[in-house]
């Protein structure tokens, strides 16, 4: 694992989502780091995503807002450092998304299914957790991803 990428596995304290790097990290057109992840069902289908890391407040405050699209196989993940309870709204965001709420250990708390853009309505993990994955509304059920499954970052 290279050197820049270990810093900020730690400083992002995803080490809890297996943070290990066999692809660097890239950057997208939005400006903010990406790196693959995967979600691996209880039936043991495996899922593929490359995922922006909403690293800072300021990116975590803006998430997917203001976006028109967002790819099947795409994402956002907030880190939540230390992990804590996790409250998220759809203000200025203009697409439905999936909403899944990971524990430390990796596996997927609670999923807040294709939430309504522009809803001001809270939506919150239901318990302390070490990050929020963000995917196109919908998806994780086309998917079967359900409660319980494992999320894996850069695998």
């Amino acid at each position: 694992m290279s050197a820049p990428w270990r810093v900020l596995c730690a400083a992002l304290l995803l080490t809890p989502l297996a943070c290990h790097a066999k692809e660097p990290a890239t950057v997208a057109p939005s400006g903010l780091m990406q790196v693959p992840l995967q979600i691996t069902t209880a039936a043991g289908q495996t899922h593929r995503f490359t995922v922006e890391i909403a690293a800072t407040e300021a990116q975590q405050e803006r998430g997917l807002m203001f976006r028109t699209s967002l790819a099947p196989d795409a994402g956002m993940i907030f880190p939540m450092r230390p992990p804590r309870f996790a409250s998220f709204w759809m203000k200025n965001t203009l697409i439905p998304l999936d909403l899944l709420f990971i524990r430390a250990n990796g596996q997927i708390a609670r999923i807040a299914a294709n939430a309504r853009p522009f809803s001001l309505t809270p939506i919150d993990s239901g318990e302390p957790v070490a990050a929020v994955l963000e995917l196109a509304g919908g998806r994780a059920a086309a998917l079967g991803i359900r409660e319980g499954d494992r999320v894996v970052l850069n695998p």
